[in-house]
């Protein structure tokens, strides 16, 4: 008997606003469509952060035993630089800034992806496609919106009319906005647009002289809208109606709106059952961005290079970081949070690391059964990865009192929690062991704080020719000292 036999797991709709009980359209088989990232720069930590949500989701229900198919998307073309059809395409613009091809745009960023979610162990997707790959597909869509009467040509481009599909079904029902009120808040179009309404979305936008991305279609030479993309691509590896939607929040609206408007427009029916959306990622209480400099990118943490954290972090101490906090909630990205969390995490390894030595006795002082229960009521209420590493600190609790002498556990019920405490920290949340001495961090962070300090007294003692040495000989072993109106920092090369 399959595991989601005997679990019942409640997934937050976006779509409802509320836990639903979750119950695939086809027994034992999940399609679960991710939207990915637009590969013109760096992928940054909120992107991290939503894929590792829904990274966690895939490695539960593969481990409660169905078979999912997870699909997530490239866009390489076709997302211009606001969601009004307006702008540059952000690889070709990237392209022109840099002098080279859109697609050594793509290939580089493309890689950066992968290799980031490679630092973090994430599991490849079943399929992942990309939007240029798909332009066939997207024009037979855009087709058959237009013979259902709600699309129309504009001098080469394919607007949908939201206004037109809004007659027979609500646009919002996702985002709980009414057409009326979007209508009330939205500038009237300047005489300068095709559309014949400004919530108009394109479906196929023709392209400029310069624009370098083109394709063929019956109305222009063109590319297709950012919205059609994940439509066509979902419904061709998944069907035209499949299990789980999910994204960032900031995708809710209006990119998934549109998609549930464009797939009710071409096949009649809700594409998706649930819709599952990651909230954001902020840092030190603020919003995260370049611009203000309140800003880091993952490969920063793994180096310590940035001003915001005072070491390097294993990237399983940031993964174990960031599923402290449940995926529907903000997380504020820290430095004093990641030190937390590092002493968990290596306090949760070390008790891991003391089961092969644990002695059995003849009756537990625990309850196993009913503490592994508690660790699958906590994924089964909607992937509540924080309350699962609660469940797996009170198994560290009762690892070390065993060691001890002060608990007791039984042959049995020692294999079973092995086999439990193991699957879910590393099957299911992720993470790899690594040892405290791999990553030296506690004994280096040590030491070179002691040689902050000793080079702050030399300073205060005008001592400046011992202070330079301190930080050159430093940074000859590649330990670079950062100092600023807070203190002095340092991090590693």
């Amino acid at each position: 008997m399959p595991l989601y036999d005997t679990q019942t797991i409640k997934i937050y709709n976006s779509l409802s606003g509320e836990k639903e009980v979750f119950k695939p359209i086809n027994e034992g088989y999940v399609g679960m469509y991710v939207c990915g990232p637009t590969v013109y720069s760096n992928v940054h930590l909120g992107n991290v952060r939503t894929f590792m949500s829904f990274d966690i989701i895939f490695r539960y229900l593969k481990h409660l035993g169905y078979k999912v198919r997870y699909v997530r998307n490239i866009t390489d073309a076709g997302h211009l630089e606001n969601d009004a059809d307006e702008g540059e395409d952000r690889i070709a613009k990237k392209a022109r800034l840099e002098a080279i091809e859109p697609m050594e745009v793509v290939q580089r960023y493309t890689v950066d992806f992968h290799n980031i979610l490679n630092r973090f162990n994430f599991l490849p997707p079943s399929i992942e496609p990309t939007a240029t790959g798909h332009i066939i597909e997207q024009i037979e869509i855009i087709k058959s919106i237009i013979d259902n009467g709600l699309a129309y040509v504009v001098n080469g481009s394919v607007y949908f009319d939201v206004h037109k599909y809004n007659e027979s079904k609500p646009y919002g029902i996702l985002s709980k906005r009414k057409l009326e009120d979007l209508i009330h808040n939205t500038r009237a179009l300047d005489g300068q647009s095709d559309k014949k309404n400004p919530q108009d979305f394109a479906l196929w936008k023709k392209a400029e002289p310069q624009h370098i991305m083109r394709w063929p279609s019956p109305w222009s030479d063109g590319f297709p809208g950012w919205h059609l993309e994940c439509t066509a691509m979902s419904t061709k590896y998944l069907g035209e109606q499949f299990d789980i939607h999910g994204g960032g929040m900031d995708l809710k609206f209006p990119h998934h709106e549109c998609e549930i408007a464009q797939a009710e427009a071409c096949n009649n029916h809700s594409p998706v059952n649930y819709w599952m959306h990651a909230n954001m990622l902020i840092m030190n209480g603020k919003k995260m961005a370049k611009s203000t400099g309140n800003f880091i990118l993952p490969n920063e943490i793994f180096s310590g290079q940035n001003p915001h954290i005072t070491k390097a972090y294993d990237p399983s101490v940031a993964r174990f970081f960031m599923l402290q906090a449940h995926y529907r909630s903000i997380l504020d990205f820290t430095n004093n949070g990641l030190l937390a969390s590092e002493k968990g995490f290596f306090r949760l390894m070390d008790a891991i690391n003391l089961l092969d030595d644990l002695k059995a006795s003849s009756v537990s002082s625990v309850n196993i059964n009913e503490w592994k229960q508690k660790c699958y009521d906590a994924m089964n209420d909607d992937f509540n990865t924080p309350i699962l590493i609660a469940n797996l600190f009170d198994a560290a609790k009762f690892i070390n009192q065993i060691k001890d002498g002060s608990a007791t556990i039984t042959k049995d019920d020692l294999e079973l929690l092995k086999e439990t405490l193991k699957a879910f920290t590393f099957d299911v949340l992720g993470l790899v062991n690594v040892s405290k001495e791999s990553t030296g961090s506690d004994k280096l962070s040590g030491a070179v704080e002691i040689l902050i300090n000793l080079r702050k007294e030399a300073r205060q003692n005008k001592d400046f020719a011992l202070s330079d040495k301190i930080r050159d000989e430093l940074a000859e072993v590649g330990i670079q000292l950062n100092d600023s109106r807070e203190g002095t920092t340092f991090t590693t090369n």
